[in-house]
């Protein structure tokens, strides 16, 4: 059993359904295909759950029409006129439009936004079928159980491996088509599993098939030392183990989801990142290794970050306990704390800029004296050299640094990057 993970990007239009079609069906063994939404529908979709939370019906539907009419127009350029395969699918999303929001954000979210998985799944589903690629469409819900926390959901797994461990050895298909990012409650609601985690449901069905291996297909040849959008002298990286990549995830790279990693390495199944535009070419395998040479220096850039520090209002240490209260405000809102930097008398986080900051702040405030710098980027080198240091600081406002062994990190003020 393999399983392959198509991103968004690569399925954004027909063409590119077609261009997956090509690449699972030169694949003879069992395979699961697991699917992101199409495009940037991920995006069109967390717009209407804004809407639809504000109970601005109009500005709901028009959203709702132009997800619905590129959904429809992606299956008519596969099927011609006969695109009646959305029709359920887009009658329980206007279903759920048209009932009354509850006041939990992160619920609802997750009730209307997986629908662009579902839609994009059952799209390609029937059109590998009308190609004679034939295949059984998963509703991965069924399968994969979490806990209720809404948009950031934690697996069951023993409950996770029993169901779909179940499905897979009653089933005579060898293809499988089904949706990354969610799963469900053991009451069936609909849940996710934080943003981007289509690379995490490959990794679950993975680990709980004993996989051969993990194949993502991205717009990229492989893992690259750096994003080619901001860095243009970006190359391929051939080999990372495990451990480095998981490094890399930690400090803000893009290209693997975080919580990939952990249940392929606990099996050993490697990982491979390859080009859905050129699947012919190796990519970037990721596998148990001792990483053996020096790697070149690997860059990370994690832009719209807030620069947060506190002081103790009555001037004593930053002690354990202080850190402990400062650690359960940020979990209590779910911020994810991409560096931190002690003093005595001072405690600074970077964290991505988002909604729940300013609550976050609030309580901050009650006990610490509270400074923040918007507009604030992170730049991390990972295997860095006073060259590449120099390269990506030289002109730029430094805010703060933090340097080791392997890894030199720089809160610099936004600017635009020129090289």
């Amino acid at each position: 059993m393999r399983v392959f993970k198509f991103g968004g990007a690569s399925v954004k239009d027909a063409s590119g359904v077609k261009n997956l079609s090509q690449i699972v069906g030169a694949v003879k063994e069992p395979l699961i295909v697991v699917v992101s939404a199409m495009g940037k529908t991920t995006n069109a979709m967390e717009t209407i759950v804004e809407a639809y939370m504000e109970r601005d019906m109009r500005l709901v539907q028009e959203r709702y029409h132009q997800v619905r009419s590129y959904h429809l127009q992606v299956a008519e350029e596969l099927f011609g006129r006969d695109n009646a395969c959305l029709n359920d699918l887009l009658s329980q999303l206007e279903q759920k439009l048209e009932m009354e929001p509850s006041l939990n954000y992160d619920f609802e979210y997750d009730q209307i936004v997986p629908f662009g998985e579902l839609f994009s799944t059952t799209i390609i589903s029937a059109y590998l079928n009308s190609i004679k690629l034939r295949n059984e469409w998963l509703d991965i819900r069924r399968y994969i159980r979490t806990d209720d926390c809404f948009r950031s959901a934690n697996v069951d797994w023993p409950l996770t491996e029993e169901l779909l461990g179940a499905k897979l050895a009653d089933s005579q298909e060898q293809l499988f088509v089904t949706q990354g990012f969610i799963g469900s409650t053991e009451t069936n609601l609909t849940t996710t599993l934080g943003r981007e985690g289509s690379d995490f449901t490959g990794a679950i069905i993975a680990h709980v098939l004993d996989a051969e291996s993990l194949v993502i297909w991205k717009d990229v040849p492989g893992v690259l030392n750096a994003d080619p959008r901001w860095y243009p002298r970006a190359v391929k990286i051939d080999e990372l183990s495990y451990w480095e990549a998981i490094e890399l995830t930690y400090y803000g790279a893009q290209v693997i989801h975080p919580k990939t990693l952990k249940p392929l390495q606990n099996k050993q199944i490697p990982l491979l990142v390859n080009s859905f535009l050129k699947p012919q070419l190796q990519g970037t395998i990721i596998q148990s290794s001792e990483q053996s040479g020096e790697l070149q220096p690997i860059f990370v850039l994690k832009q719209n970050q807030v620069l947060i520090s506190m002081s103790p209002k009555d001037f004593s240490f930053i002690v354990e306990e202080s850190l402990s209260g400062i650690f359960q405000i940020f979990s209590k809102h779910r911020i994810t704390l991409n560096m931190i930097q002690t003093s005595a008398l001072n405690f600074s986080v970077c964290v991505d800029d988002s909604k729940r900051l300013k609550a976050a702040i609030d309580d901050l405030q009650e006990y610490f004296d509270v400074r923040y710098n918007e507009d604030i980027e992170l730049v991390t080198i990972r295997h860095y050299t006073d060259e590449a240091i120099n390269e990506l600081i030289e002109g730029k406002e430094v805010v703060d640094s933090q340097v080791s062994r392997k890894t030199a990190r720089f809160v610099l003020k936004a600017s635009e990057w020129k090289f």
